[in-house]
């Protein structure tokens, strides 16, 4: 799902500690820097989010646990 980025977003993010990268997923080894499920991580890095016009791009598999 793929969704232009606004400055809303960017503050309810920062407001309500939003959790939506790669590195906040149950399924992400830190170690190998890669999704347990071999998906592409490029779009949901967080880092990536540091450019402002990105778009948000949400894992169809992101497990918060």
């Amino acid at each position: 799902m793929r969704i232009p980025q606004d400055e809303r977003f960017r503050l309810e993010r920062a407001r309500h500690a939003l959790r939506f990268c790669c590195e906040s997923c149950a399924m992400w080894d830190p170690a190998e820097e890669l999704c347990a499920h071999r998906y592409p991580t490029a779009d949901h890095r967080l880092a990536r989010y540091d450019d402002p016009t990105v778009e948000i791009v949400f894992c169809k598999d992101y497990d918060a646990a």
